[in-house]
């Protein structure tokens, strides 16, 4: 008389040899998560604030998608305006020191030194603008016990670091003013990357501004 298999191992089989057959390309991937879109509040408070600066549509340009994370609070943009410079300056850095590093063929020493001076002056003001993020981000910890002396001490470091980087900014981009910076290639690379810092920095300070400390 025949035996019969066991019809639970005739069945781990059977799935074993399917999923050993399946190509990985008919697995579905987990979709991504879309982006969180900036309610109403959130995108006319970024209006109405960035109308108050010096560089509106860079400020909205650069702060909407960070909307659902400030949403109306004052401390919160200025949180997200100070990360932002604080990752402008900072790519703006390692491209000077890049160029520093591994030189750019063919230019002239005066320009090579005057990349050198762009690069220690935007170091320092990257340190300020992290220096400034964090203590912005101190400050939204504290949430509602942020007040008086602490929230003004807060302040007064923000304004002092934002003031001190935009001094760095504005001597890396006088190390750059010669005749020649305006022909290289490199310099002027460098030259917009200072511009569109020292706008994100004037923003952060602008912001910083507003925060209330009574």
């Amino acid at each position: 008389m025949a035996r019969h298999r066991p019809m639970t191992a005739v069945f781990f089989v059977f799935v074993v040899a399917l999923l050993s057959s399946a190509s990985p390309a008919t697995a579905k991937a987990t979709p991504a998560a879309p982006p969180c879109v900036a309610p109403p509040a959130a995108v006319a408070f970024l209006r109405a604030s960035c109308a108050s600066t010096l560089y509106r549509l860079t400020c909205y340009d650069a702060l909407i998608p960070s909307g659902c994370a400030f949403q109306t609070s004052t401390v919160k943009l200025a949180r997200a305006a100070a990360d932002v410079n604080a990752a402008s300056l900072k790519n703006l850095t390692a491209r000077a020191k890049e160029l520093v590093a591994h030189g750019v063929p063919g230019e002239a020493p005066a320009i090579a030194a005057e990349i050198r001076d762009c690069a220690s002056a935007s170091s320092s003001a990257s340190g300020h603008a992290k220096e400034t993020a964090a203590e912005l981000a101190r400050l939204d910890a504290m949430g509602d016990a942020a007040k008086g002396s602490q929230a003004r001490w807060a302040v007064s470091n923000a304004k002092t670091w934002l003031s001190a980087a935009m001094t760095n900014e504005a001597n890396c981009a006088d190390a750059l003013s010669s005749t020649g910076a305006a022909v290289s290639p490199a310099a002027r690379e460098l030259i917009a990357g200072v511009v569109m810092a020292k706008q994100y920095t004037s923003i952060a300070l602008s912001f910083v501004n507003t925060i209330p400390v009574s």
